[in-house]
């Protein structure tokens, strides 16, 4: 299955699409292919489009101003990376989209998504429901982050997203879980312990 395909798989989960929408979908959507720590945005940039990840991982960070970083995001096969908030405003964003691995992903620019939902309806309908999935998964885990223990946290992370617990690094799951490697390092050996 080419990368397109795998992209029109993915959106007839929610509502199928017909040859027309798919054909439209091809055209109006781009390959990228990214190598290890090949960036699709950097600080400064306007996020231009939605990227859904064929293969690979990706990881969406900020740099505060000491040069930390802090991961916001990852995101693997089958799923979406965008900074929403410079796509939506086509404003500079403050963030970079990075690949932890190689990776494909397929790009739908801004003007070529108002195409598509002005055009074909279904991708506006499809996308509004994605983006309240995000938006869900973003609202729990504020909440855990608030309302949660570091080891609550971490045990979840690895309850909800067992692969990426396996593929992203211990310094990176730390960043995005607020502790530190250190702590995060005696998370995991107490976890392995309790098994």
């Amino acid at each position: 299955m080419d990368a397109h395909d795998v992209l029109s798989a993915h959106f007839d989960r929610y509502l199928a699409l017909n040859e027309a929408e798919r054909n439209a979908l091809k055209m109006l959507s781009r390959v990228r292919r990214l190598k290890k720590r090949g960036f699709l945005l950097q600080e400064g940039e306007v996020c231009r489009s939605y990227a859904y990840v064929v293969e690979g991982l990706l990881r969406m960070y900020e740099l505060d101003e000491r040069g930390v970083e802090h991961n916001l995001q990852f995101a693997q096969e089958n799923e979406w990376i965008v900074d929403i908030g410079s796509f939506h405003a086509e404003k500079p964003s403050s963030l970079f989209i990075e690949a932890m691995e190689p990776s494909t992903v397929v790009c739908i620019d801004h003007a070529d998504l108002l195409q598509l939902y002005t055009e074909h309806p279904k991708f506006d309908r499809n996308f509004r429901v994605i983006i309240e999935d995000q938006f869900v998964e973003l609202q729990q885990r504020m909440l855990r982050r608030n309302a949660s223990s570091a080891e609550q946290r971490y045990a979840h992370f690895v309850e909800q997203h067992p692969a990426l617990a396996a593929r992203v690094p211990n310094v990176h799951i730390a960043s995005y879980l607020g502790v530190t490697p250190e702590f995060l390092s005696r998370l995991k050996a107490k976890a392995s312990r309790g098994r």
